[in-house]
């Protein structure tokens, strides 16, 4: 059996008094899509943030393919992000450029001297293609849809040919035609690309639609780490009523009213 491409071992961080995690123990394989389920503040963004080295870890290992990123200085962690790419949950783009330019930043951050124009061209107009958004080079982020700015977004993100993305909340703030868009790219970019994807979200459709895995974490670990078939049927009750939306101690709203 192949070892797995990114592997956290007894991985601790805390912000001062706030521990986020405690033990983190965790395995992602080449060419999956690994989903990290978890509520507001568990440190679902946290773990892609130490992945990439903009976060350290306090303790523990966190290894890509082979190497401990933990403690890397910043030469041996751009080789590290030239192969993983961040999709940031807001898009992140520059107002001020235009959409080619924006998705073009990446490419002049990392390979300044080292491509030129032509080929910095091609590979922007070959990215908006893959998201469906050719020809929108000269507009701007302002005129496009919050749909739109995500799938820019993501063609920055598609112009390193990274081997690894991590995509943050990727459907947070979408309509439902724009979340099933998206979720649909998530899922033929991964297939098409062979990628390996992380995805931290709380929307239940896309983790279920978009995983080969899904992992829950709570309590500053990992709590229940299955394929997306048997996570979905799991009978752990903590991570049914997150399935389910449910929140038991206010399960009965009269006594809330009558006790106000």
């Amino acid at each position: 059996m192949d070892s797995p491409l990114i592997r956290f071992r007894g991985v601790k961080k805390a912000f001062g008094p706030k521990v986020v995690y405690r033990d983190l123990n965790l395995d992602v394989a080449r060419g999956e899509t690994l989903t990290v389920l978890g509520a507001s503040g568990s440190g679902k963004s946290v773990l892609l943030k130490m992945l990439i080295g903009l976060l350290e870890a306090d303790a523990g290992t966190i290894e890509f393919d082979g190497t401990n990123v933990v403690g890397l200085g910043e030469d041996d962690l751009l080789a590290v992000r030239r192969r993983v790419a961040y999709l940031f949950q807001g898009a992140a783009l520059f107002d001020s450029l235009s959409v080619g330019d924006n998705v073009a930043y990446g490419l002049h951050e990392q390979y300044w001297g080292k491509m030129s124009d032509d080929e910095v061209e091609h590979r922007v107009t070959q990215s908006l293609e893959l998201v469906g958004l050719p020809g929108i080079q000269d507009m701007r982020p302002s005129d496009l849809s919050g749909g739109m700015k995500k799938r820019v977004g993501l063609a920055r993100t598609l112009a390193l040919h990274p081997e690894v993305i991590l995509y943050d909340e990727p459907t947070t703030g979408l309509d439902p035609i724009n979340t099933a868009r998206i979720n649909h790219l998530i899922s033929g970019l991964s297939r098409a690309l062979g990628l390996t994807s992380i995805v931290v979200t709380h929307d239940m459709g896309t983790a279920f639609s978009v995983s080969t895995r899904v992992a829950m974490i709570a309590k500053g670990k990992v709590l229940l780490n299955l394929p997306t078939a048997e996570f979905r049927e799991t009978d752990n009750s903590y991570v049914r009523d997150f399935i389910e939306g449910r929140a038991p101690e206010f399960e009965d709203v009269s006594v809330l009213i009558s006790s106000s």
